[in-house]
Order: C-alpha cells, then sequence, then structure tokens
C-alpha cells in the first residue's frame, strides 16, 4: 500500500537523477538549446521569399539617352545588380549557364529615336526560370522602374507619350522553363535533398551502432586501419545512394516530365563526389558522438541549414551576404546548381566546373577529418 502512495520525495529524487543525466549528456542537451535559435536565425533572418541584388546583365548596341538612364536606374536598384561584359549572344549564353547573370535586359538600336515617334519600340527581357520563385517581384520591379525613368525623362511636348498604352513594349522570354513549372525546379533538387538526408543519417549510426551493440572490439581487433575500416563502411552506401537518385530521376522525367537536356552520365559522375561528402559527414558524426541518439541529432543540425540555406526551399540570393556565405560551405548548394545546370539548361563539364571545385575540396577535408577523428576512437 505503502508503495502505491504518491511520494514527493521519490518524485524529487527522479527529477534530480534526469537534471544530472541531462548534464551529462551535453550534445543532447546542446542540441535542444541550439536547434531552436538556428530556426530563429534562420527563419527570422536568413529566409527571404523576396530576393534582392539579382544579377542582371544589359546589352545594347547603340546607348542612347533613355538606355543610360535605364542602366543608371538599374545600378542603383535594390533589387539588381548589375553583371558587365555582355556584347554578344555568346556572352549572354555564357551568363546563363554559369548562372552569374539571373536576366538579360536587350535594348534596341535607335531605342530612343522610336520611342519619341511614337512607334512603341520593344524591350525584350531574358530571365532563368530555373527558379520560379525568384522571378515575380523582379519582374514587377523593372517594369515599375523602366516606367519611372521614362517619366522623368520624357518632358514638354513628349509627355502625351505617357498616357496609355505605354510608349514602348515589354516582351519576356523565361528561359528553361517558359511555363514557370515549379516541379522542374523542385524535383531535380530533391536528388541532393534525399542523398543528404539518408547518406548523412544511415553512416552516422555506423560506428555508433557498433559500439552500442559490444562489436566494435571485434572491429578494433582486425588488422584493418582507419582508412580501410572508413572507405569499407562508405562503399556498400554509395551503391544505395546512386539506387535513390535512379529512381528520383526516373520519377523525375516520367512522372513530372522534367527536361533532360545534358549528359546523364556527366551527373552520374559529378553525383560520386556529393554522396561521398555526405557520407564522410555520417561518419565523422559517428566518431564524435557516443550514442545513436546524439549522431542523429547530429545529423539533423546538419541536415536543417542545408535544406533551408541552399537554394532548395528559398532563394538563395534572397538571403543576407552572411547567410549565403554559409550556404556556400554546404555541398547542397553547390550540387543543386549542378543538377538544375545539368537537367535543365544542358550545361557541361567546363560549366559546373566552378561548382565542383568547392564540393571536391568539402568531400575531400571532411572524409580526412572522419579518419583522423576514427583513429581517435581507437585510442
Amino acid at each position: 500500500m505503502t508503495h502505491l502512495s504518491f511520494n514527493i520525495r521519490r518524485l524529487t529524487a527522479i527529477m534530480v537523477k534526469e537534471f544530472i543525466q541531462m548534464r551529462r549528456d551535453r550534445v543532447t542537451f546542446g542540441m535542444m538549446v541550439g536547434v531552436p535559435i538556428l530556426q530563429l536565425i534562420l527563419f527570422g533572418f536568413a529566409i527571404n521569399s523576396d530576393p534582392r541584388h539579382l544579377p542582371l546583365a544589359v546589352m545594347t548596341s547603340d546607348p542612347d539617352i533613355f538606355s543610360r538612364s535605364i542602366e543608371q536606374a538599374l545600378q542603383h536598384s535594390e533589387y539588381f545588380e548589375l553583371v558587365g561584359g555582355v556584347e554578344s549572344e555568346a556572352d549572354v549564353e555564357s551568363l546563363f549557364r554559369s548562372g552569374r547573370a539571373q536576366f538579360v535586359l536587350h535594348i534596341p538600336p535607335k531605342f530612343s529615336r522610336d520611342l519619341l515617334r511614337g512607334d512603341r519600340p520593344s524591350l525584350l527581357l531574358e530571365a532563368d526560370a530555373t527558379d520560379p520563385s525568384a522571378m515575380g517581384g523582379a519582374l514587377s520591379a523593372l517594369s515599375a522602374m523602366t516606367s519611372e525613368v521614362l517619366a522623368r525623362d520624357l518632358r514638354g511636348p513628349f509627355r502625351d507619350l505617357l498616357q496609355d498604352p505605354a510608349p514602348f513594349e515589354w516582351i519576356v522570354h523565361r528561359r528553361y522553363n517558359p511555363e514557370i513549372i515549379t516541379q522542374y525546379n523542385i524535383v531535380p533538387g530533391l536528388i541532393g535533398v534525399v542523398l543528404t538526408m539518408t547518406m548523412v543519417l544511415i553512416t552516422g549510426l555506423a560506428i555508433t551502432r557498433e559500439r552500442e551493440r559490444g562489436t566494435m572490439e571485434n572491429l578494433l581487433s582486425t588488422p584493418a586501419h582507419a582508412g580501410e575500416v572508413i572507405v569499407g563502411k562508405i562503399i556498400p552506401y554509395i551503391l544505395v545512394g546512386y539506387i535513390q537518385a535512379g529512381l528520383v530521376l526516373a520519377a523525375a522525367h516520367l512522372v513530372f516530365r522534367v527536361p533532360l537536356e545534358g549528359s546523364i552520365l556527366l551527373l552520374l559522375s559529378v553525383m560520386l563526389i556529393f554522396i561521398i561528402a555526405n557520407l564522410a559527414v555520417g561518419i565523422t558524426f559517428s566518431t564524435i558522438a557516443t550514442n545513436q541518439l546524439q549522431s542523429m541529432q547530429m545529423a539533423f543540425f546538419f541536415f536543417l541549414p542545408s535544406i533551408l540555406m541552399s537554394g532548395f526551399m528559398f532563394p538563395f540570393r534572397g538571403m543576407p551576404h552572411w547567410a549565403q556565405w554559409i550556404g556556400e560551405m554546404l555541398p547542397l548548394t553547390h550540387f543543386l546548381r549542378i543538377v538544375r545546370g545539368i537537367l535543365l539548361k544542358g550545361n557541361g563539364f567546363p560549366d559546373i566546373l566552378p561548382e565542383m571545385v568547392p564540393l571536391f575540396i568539402f568531400m575531400t577535408a571532411v572524409l580526412a577529418l572522419g579518419i583522423v577523428r576514427y583513429r581517435q576512437t581507437l585510442d
């Protein structure tokens, strides 16, 4: 009967025990505090659905007073950041393929003359539509900005040109995704998201699982050194990663009708670096964590900023510069640009090389860290 009664002393003892255990498990306690702070920072400061400072190039073969006024207005705009070096269509193609420009404004020859004559000349805007979420606000801002420039410069007898219809005509050419289909942007990105989530999580449990099951001693007794163990644990999951990527690619093309403009062989080759990089992250986490729960928490702590700051869910250029700097260090950021560039733009090896270099550096650094940490685990 005594055991059935509610005893405050026993309750207090159990509570004190839990607080002591929580204090000893510093990794878990750090995650409980760190994850809410990370979410607050990301959603409060870094995430912005209205991107600014979008790279825009202006191509005009006959600069005149109105084209110069439009270019000056763009230079002082918060929405756009002018990119130079555009003299031909080949330059335009290079800017789009490399991602150095998201918009190219074509001002036709004798634009001012045709405007003053009332001939309603056309302004052509080419836009990289692989990321539709970054286009809407920018197009509205550009249209309003151009109208304000002309309203300021058209004076005296030319004020009548400001009446409806507008004195010029907009022509918008949406490249790579003319129908603004969201799946063209999301589904290729899912390849990187799925691989990041599964590869880091699965290998994050590798060494901690060995330790918890008591099989770590058997592994330590073998003559295999750290590099052989790490590589041996990674290779089977590389095959799993390719199976996952193949399923997503097949669904992307057959179900969602995502175009496959580039080389699938090139994509699969680059994917090897990305898979190994994420597997190395998971292995490193498993050497730091003392149990599988801690390893899963670390994997979540890595996955959250990867999905939010890589450009998968929100426009990358909508984030402040400090957040973009962090995003550039994440492998998913570079892989998203590679996979979207190959599938939607038909990019080749020279086009994706600038994104492969940081991806390879990340893979090498984390893999080396994992091997070093594993040697410490052996000790």
